[in-house]
């Protein structure tokens, strides 16, 4: 049976949200990066010295990441039984 594609490949794609409002979709991260005892902060850490990587061949400033979550992802909501009575 063929396999899912995406589970063997050597890159994690995540979407990078920035403090200015701005979003880059798959961004690449080795994949050797995430999944340890740390989950996916290695992978902010990567993409943070990309940025400043590319920032420093621009010449322009690097935004400041606020979140990152992985590419395609389902968001978690809250419902209505998880909310707090008040």
């Amino acid at each position: 049976m063929p396999r899912k594609p995406g589970l063997n490949s050597e890159f994690v794609t995540f979407d990078v949200v920035y403090e200015d409002g701005t979003q880059r979709s798959n961004r690449k991260v080795p994949r050797a990066l995430t999944g340890g005892i740390d989950g996916d902060k290695p992978a902010h850490a990567f993409l943070i010295e990309q940025d400043r990587e590319i920032a420093e061949k621009s010449g322009r400033p690097a935004a400041k990441i606020k979140n990152i979550t992985r590419s395609g992802a389902k968001k978690k909501e809250r419902g209505p039984a998880m909310r707090r009575a008040g």
